[in-house]
Parts: C-alpha cells; sequence; structure tokens
C-alpha cells in the first residue's frame, strides 16, 4: 500500500504593514526549517458605503491592489529563501474569517501582531486576536523587533 504524503503548509497572513512582513519572514524561516511549503495570503474588500452613494475611480481594482501588495512581499522573501515552495494567494474576504477557513488542514497560521488598519498602540490587532481565538490549527503572532538595529 502506497501513500502520498504532502509537505506541511504554513499559512501567513500578509498586508503591506511592516508587522506583516515581519511575520512573512519569520514563516519563511519556518517553513525553511521545517520543509513546509508557504502559502502566503492578502484579502481584499469592496469599501462598504454604509448607504451613502458614492463613486470609485474608474481605475480602482482592489483586487489588483492585493496582487501588488502580495508580489512586493513574496519577491524578496523568495530569494531570501529559494528552497522554499511560495504560493501567494490574493482573496476576496475579510482578512480574519478568511484566515481562519484558511488555516484548516495547515501546520501553522502565522499573523504580525498589528496591521493596516488597527488603532495605534494596540498590543495586537483584532485580526491577530481573531486568528489565535478561532483557528484550526497552531497560530504564532510574530511582534515586531524590539532590538536597535546597528
Amino acid at each position: 500500500m502506497t501513500t502520498t504524503e504532502t509537505a506541511p503548509r504554513i499559512v501567513v497572513g500578509v498586508d503591506g504593514s511592516p508587522d506583516s512582513l515581519t511575520a512573512l519572514e519569520w514563516a519563511a524561516r519556518q517553513a525553511e526549517l521545517t520543509s513546509a511549503a508557504l502559502e502566503v495570503v492578502t484579502t481584499w474588500e469592496w469599501p462598504n458605503t454604509y448607504g451613502v452613494p458614492f463613486s470609485l475611480p474608474a481605475e480602482y481594482d482592489p483586487d489588483a491592489d492585493a496582487r501588488r501588495i502580495l508580489e512586493d512581499a513574496v519577491v524578496p522573501v523568495h530569494a531570501a529563501h529559494p528552497s522554499v515552495t511560495i504560493r501567494a494567494n490574493a482573496v476576496k474576504g475579510p482578512p480574519a474569517p478568511t484566515l481562519v477557513d484558511l488555516s484548516r488542514g495547515a501546520a501553522l497560521l502565522v499573523v504580525g501582531s498589528r496591521g493596516h488598519g488597527e488603532f495605534a498602540g494596540m498590543l495586537i490587532g483584532s485580526v491577530s486576536n481573531h486568528c489565535a481565538s478561532h483557528a484550526h490549527c497552531t497560530v504564532v503572532v510574530v511582534r515586531p523587533s524590539t532590538e536597535a538595529s546597528d
């Protein structure tokens, strides 16, 4: 009897913020150490108008913006960790529930402690808090480094 084993999968949420890029680098190093595949995810949604009519510029494309964020994040990480299999995925939907859904079957879910849209000074953002409470796998919340750079 033959079994087909697949590499473990690490999911990491990226929104382009410094904390999410730190989380991505941490996840890439972990993937390298554990021979895991890395699934880099960013999400996008159409703006909520709350019933107030407004128009968006014709060139507004949140999916393309999300894909640009992914490319800008993944290219240097792939160069630094060429042995890691990286899959980049832009998903339409709210970040926290989307990451929780993608955590099914993953070995690890990695998020930054704060991203875009959070109140300044919060210790842990709402997305990372939601993921830590609801994910289907182990969650790592990566805090920014407090070391002074030389």
